[in-house]
């Protein structure tokens, strides 16, 4: 019997891609929903990512350099919301200074519907 933890998490035999929005990278798959930052799209519109760094399709990977040619992933904007608040307190000591500062992030809900390439 083997009690060993899988070693390669995502390599079945699956199609997943790593794409960059906002200066960040996601994997997904179709079906996934994400939250990212804020796009200018309005809800219930479709979304395509250009901007896709590796495919695996079906144990086949293709890494882009930077991106990978011809690939695109179809999303649908869900819904639009802010994240939760960040608070910041700036203090100088003995001088009287204090400061609170805050920051919600404005976010984007989507959901996958399909990887090309």
């Amino acid at each position: 019997m083997r009690f060993w933890l899988n070693v390669q998490p995502f390599a079945g035999k699956f199609m997943y891609a790593v794409l960059e929005t906002g200066s960040k990278q996601y994997r997904v798959a179709a079906g996934d929903t994400l939250e990212i930052e804020r796009l200018a799209v309005e809800a219930g519109k479709p979304f395509t990512f250009d901007r896709v760094l590796m495919v695996n399709r079906d144990g086949k990977v293709a890494v882009g350099s930077p991106t990978v040619s011809g690939a695109s992933v179809l999303a649908d904007v869900v819904a639009h919301k802010r994240g939760e608040k960040k608070l910041t307190f700036k203090m100088k000591r003995r001088k009287g200074y204090h400061k609170t500062i805050g920051h919600r992030q404005e976010l984007t809900i989507v959901k996958i519907k399909e990887i090309k390439g």
